[in-house]
């Protein structure tokens, strides 16, 4: 059986190369500009009355208290928590919504609004300018940010940041598997997963930030 025709070059190749530019262009312009962020992942299917919600929401909060902007994918669930946190104190609140078939509308809590039509371009400007990862729960789109973000500083190709993990119940059996299962397999090595910190609040999630740049700065004053 032959393999299937390459479908032939058209002018839509050629000028979604230009749409590309215009994302990364506007993205560039607009997020280095803001200040230090923590990027929030998590669930657009979390409820309100969820506790994760919740604690989405403080944490946010308690950023923007310790110097902090947030950054999300500007939807609802776990991203419109933590936008609405930092909303509440004030603080920077940026939504990089994605144009999907069924429409994610960004949520009210944004104060800079990006849209993409490409997720390639949206997930670069989810690390590009951010000063840390905390990733709660979620599903398939959370666990392909959660991943790329470490294959990128674990290849170098993104400056080293902490990777919070809030909610340890619900990451259990993840990091169980990389432990005994990649780990244990020669997948990867131990230093990789020291990348992954986890929390189970978010005093406990600032705080491992906080003393990740505390240890950074004495290391480059005083070493």
């Amino acid at each position: 059986m032959a393999p299937p025709a390459q479908p032939p070059p058209s002018h839509e190749d050629t000028w979604r190369i230009f749409r590309i530019m215009a994302e990364f262009v506007e993205g560039f312009e607009t997020l280095s500009k803001i200040g230090p962020c923590i990027t929030v992942f998590g669930s657009a299917r979390t409820s309100y009355n969820d506790p994760y919600y919740k604690m989405a929401e403080d944490f946010a909060g308690l950023a923007v208290r310790s110097g902090y902007g947030i950054i999300t994918g500007g939807g609802g669930g776990i991203m419109e928590a933590a936008n609405k946190g930092a909303h509440k104190e004030n603080g920077i609140s940026v939504g990089l919504n994605i144009q999907l078939p069924f429409e994610q509308a960004p949520n009210v809590y944004i104060k800079t609004l990006l849209s993409f039509r490409y997720f390639f371009c949206r997930k670069v400007m989810f690390l590009k300018y951010t000063s840390a990862a905390v990733v709660l729960p979620g599903g398939f789109g959370t666990m392909d940010e959660l991943f790329e973000t470490l294959t990128l500083i674990q290849t170098h190709k993104s400056a080293l940041f902490p990777i919070i993990l809030m909610g340890s119940d619900y990451w259990k059996g993840i990091l169980d598997w990389l432990n005994n299962t990649t780990l244990g397999n020669n997948y990867i090595e131990r230093e990789d997963l020291m990348l992954i910190t986890s929390a189970d609040n978010p005093r406990e999630a600032i705080s491992a930030i906080n003393e990740f740049y505390e240890k950074r700065n004495f290391q480059e004053n005083f070493l």
